[in-house]
């Protein structure tokens, strides 16, 4: 029974992410390293592009309440200069949910949100290359939370209640291990996640670390803390994705922000965006 409830809550959250019509054979990309001028190698194209406005420090809103601001605006900033693309009415800012819901159904071409390239969502959707290696990490609540919680192992054995945001890569990986639903508290946004952590409504939430760090060192008299070792690494690396249908317009596409990520790297761009927004 066990199993088939874990298969059913993969079945679902596989749902979530493919939307309907959706269909894996729409995938066309280039498995090739791009040889071609990079600089403007993309002038001639317009994207629709998605992120999220919840995830300090890599996109959220400025004080104003409006502007987007973080690590992935800056980096979207070198990515349209360097390549020329185009941004159809604005980047387009939502929940985790929606934005790879509107990436795997085409609504979407493109999406730069600390988006993790893991393996449910290459299902749905291409990924560029690694632009920032991440970890995932358990945060607990150092007044309320239950002194069990030392990190992942502890957390998945145990019966706690987990806070989580709906369809994150933490969200994946809890079901992915065999966590009942009636364990995981989904919340629609960050947040409002860690928001019932603090007010001591769930035992512990799993995300991103670098989110949780800034977060933690942000928040004026927070009463969470980081527990145990970072973990999942290999599925929440951040990449650039990129839709099937917007892949099968230009099959170069991906190997283009490859070879963009490359050279932003290469001559320091990422790093001082990360000495910006990471240190």
């Amino acid at each position: 029974m066990k199993k088939l409830l874990t298969t059913l809550l993969i079945v679902v959250l596989l749902g979530s992410l493919a939307g309907c019509g959706n269909n894996s054979n729409n995938k066309k990309t280039s498995t090739k390293a791009y040889t071609g001028e990079l600089q403007g190698a993309l002038k001639d194209y317009s994207f629709k592009i998605g992120t999220s406005g919840t995830y300090a420090p890599f996109t959220y809103y400025d004080k104003d309440g409006k502007t987007l601001v973080g690590f992935d605006m800056d980096f979207l900033k070198e990515l349209q200069k360097l390549l020329g693309f185009k941004i159809d009415g604005g980047v387009q800012a939502m929940d985790y949910s929606p934005l790879t819901t509107s990436l795997s159904q085409g609504k979407l071409d493109i999406g730069i949100a600390a988006i993790c390239a893991t393996d449910t969502r290459k299902k749905v959707m291409n990924f560029s290359s690694t632009y920032y290696q991440a970890g995932l990490t358990v945060i607990v609540n150092k007044n309320s939370s239950p002194k069990g919680i030392t990190g992942i192992d502890s957390l998945i054995k145990g019966n706690y209640k987990i806070a989580v945001q709906k369809g994150d890569a933490s969200n994946l990986y809890l079901v992915n291990a065999g966590v009942s639903s009636d364990r995981l508290q989904v919340h629609d946004a960050s947040t409002t996640a860690l928001e019932a952590l603090e007010d001591g409504k769930a035992d512990a939430m799993v995300y991103d670390a670098p989110g949780s760090a800034y977060y933690i060192s942000n928040k004026k008299d927070s009463k969470l803390k980081m527990v145990g070792d970072q973990f999942a690494q290999d599925q929440s690396p951040y990449a650039i994705a990129v839709s099937f249908d917007a892949s099968k317009k230009n099959p170069e596409l991906v190997s283009i922000f490859n070879a963009a990520i490359k050279k932003l790297k290469d001559d320091g761009t990422i790093e001082k965006l990360n000495q910006k927004w990471c240190k």
